[in-house]
This record gives structure tokens, sequence and C-alpha cells, in this order.
């Protein structure tokens, strides 16, 4: 048995030796679903966890103004450095929780945020920014826990270094100042808080440790 457990932890410290020497962005693999999701045309939209901005200039192209928030002062300065000439885009530094933000969005995103915070007044907090019938789009993070994640799991790990060869960059990230927390929400427990605060919400599973969240909030008749 001890002979198995060094063995395994080798294998994990060589995949993380890789890993760092081939970086890829797990979050912005998943932009592709959030673009295939949003309406043709909306008129404000909000990126919330904003990082350095990919997300909020890709939004620019559906949305007449896209503001993108994010808690780490350092990245909202670098979001509005590479953002500098592009119309419509606005960055706030702020918590999502407690920002002073006018809300009555027509699109809303959060990718890689809910772990960061609690997930119930969060999913609250989204839903209170939407316009009516506007959509939220999340892409998170949950804990494995039943054998369908961590099946799923030992499926990503050799996926996540094929990627990385491929797409790779020994570029190291920007760095974030800004606190940090794994994941602790399953994802039945993501289901069950969507269940009651956005009543409807299409919540999958996706590779890479992922899950997505779609909801259209009612309009105003109620439909």
């Amino acid at each position: 048995m001890r002979a198995v457990a060094a063995a395994g932890r080798r294998v994990r410290a060589r995949c993380d030796e890789w890993n760092r020497r081939h970086a890829w962005d797990h979050n912005a693999h998943h932009h592709g679903w959030l673009e295939r999701h949003l309406p043709a045309r909306a008129g404000t939209a909000l990126d919330v966890g904003c990082g350095t901005g990919d997300l909020v200039r890709r939004l620019s192209r559906r949305a007449g103004h896209v503001t993108g928030l994010d808690v780490d002062p350092a990245v909202v300065a670098t979001a509005r450095d590479l953002s500098r000439g592009w119309d419509g885009v606005a960055f706030r530094c702020g918590d999502l929780l407690t920002a002073d933000l006018p809300g009555g969005y027509d699109v809303v995103t959060a990718v890689a945020v809910l772990h960061h915070v609690p997930l119930e007044p969060a999913l609250v907090r989204l839903r209170e920014l939407l316009a009516p019938g506007g959509t939220l789009l999340v892409v998170g993070l949950y804990r494995g826990a039943t054998p369908s994640d961590h099946l799923l799991s030992a499926v990503a790990v050799p996926t996540n270094l094929v990627v990385g060869a491929v797409r790779g960059s020994a570029r190291p990230p920007v760095a974030l100042s800004a606190p940090t927390a794994p994941a602790t929400a399953t994802l039945r427990e993501v289901r069950d808080a969507a269940g009651r605060w956005t009543p409807g919400a299409v919540v999958r599973r996706h590779l890479f440790w992922r899950y997505s969240l779609r909801w259209r909030a009612p309009t105003r008749g109620g439909r």
C-alpha cells in the first residue's frame, strides 16, 4: 500500500508540473457555451468576476453596454488597460454581495465566482440584478461527491493534460491579490439552491470540474 501511495504521489506531482508548464484557461474554455446561450442582442450586461475582461469584451459584441465587476483591484486595472479603445465597456472594483450596482441587466454572467462566496446569497443577488426576462448564465466549480463525479474527474485528468499540450502556454497567469477558496458545494447542493432561488434553471455538469446554470428571469407578467 505504501508503494502504491508513493507511486500515486509521484504521478500527481508530474501532472502538476506538466499543468504548470502548459497552463491553459479553463474558464475561457467555456466562453463558447456562454455565447451560445446569449440573446441575439441585449441592452446591458454584467460580468461578475470579470478578471482581465476577456468575457466582457466578447459580450460587448452582443450588448450595448457591458460592466465588468471584480473584487481584485489589480486585475480590474489590467482589464481597463486591455480594454482601451473598446466602446461600451466599463469596469468596477467590488464584491458581488455588496457592490452598489444599478441592476436591471438584460444579461448577467458569472464564471468561476460562486464557490468564492456563500452560494444561496449569491444566487439571490444575481437574480435581483436581472431585468424582467433577463438571462443568467453561470459557470461554476463543484465538489465531487458521487461515483459519477469521480468518474468524470478521472476522465478529465488525462484530457486536461492533452488540452494543455495543444493549447497551453508557459506564460504565468495574471497574479491575483484577492483571496480564493476551493469549491465546497456538491452538484446536488447547487441544484437544490438553484431550485429554491432560480426555479426552472437548467443545471448541467461539464468536464474539467465545472457546472453550468442557465436561467431566464420571469417577465413582468410572471411568465
